[in-house]
């Protein structure tokens, strides 16, 4: 019985070790272009974003491609983007007449999507919404 005993600790103690460590050796890579669509500013038409992701090792990088003012595409660097296991978060830092505005989004990747929050400061006021990105095939 004692055997019986050792052996059984000894399985236990090799599968917390173990798993765990296998675990965390299957990172989520978010590389890829993703799409979402927010509504259009005064009851205009909904806008069409555009997210590419790139992750090379523990550096995330990417765009974000917007309509801008007159309907032109706008492509924005992201900032501060971080991966840890699955979650992602980023700024968007923009600039308009000499104002500068930070969106914050942060999300978790999962089945072909990235979902989460994204926090806008517009005249000091803080305002935060859902957002859903969907990768595009």
């Amino acid at each position: 019985m004692t055997k019986f005993i050792k052996l059984l600790l000894g399985a236990i103690l090799l599968a917390g070790i173990v798993l765990p460590a296998l675990a965390d050796d299957k990172k989520v890579d978010p590389s890829g272009t993703y799409v979402w669509t927010i509504p259009g500013r005064n009851g205009g038409p909904d806008r069409t974003n555009t997210l590419t992701l790139k992750l090379d090792g523990d550096k995330l990088t990417g765009k974000v491609s917007a309509p801008g003012r007159g309907g032109k595409i706008v492509d924005t660097d992201i900032s501060d983007a971080k991966m840890t296991g699955s979650d992602v978060s980023f700024n968007l830092v923009r600039s308009y007449n000499g104002d500068t505005f930070t969106n914050k989004y942060s999300g978790t990747v999962a089945d072909g999507a990235i979902k989460g929050k994204a926090e806008f400061n517009r005249n000091g006021d803080v305002t935060t919404h859902d957002w859903t990105a969907s990768l595009q095939k």
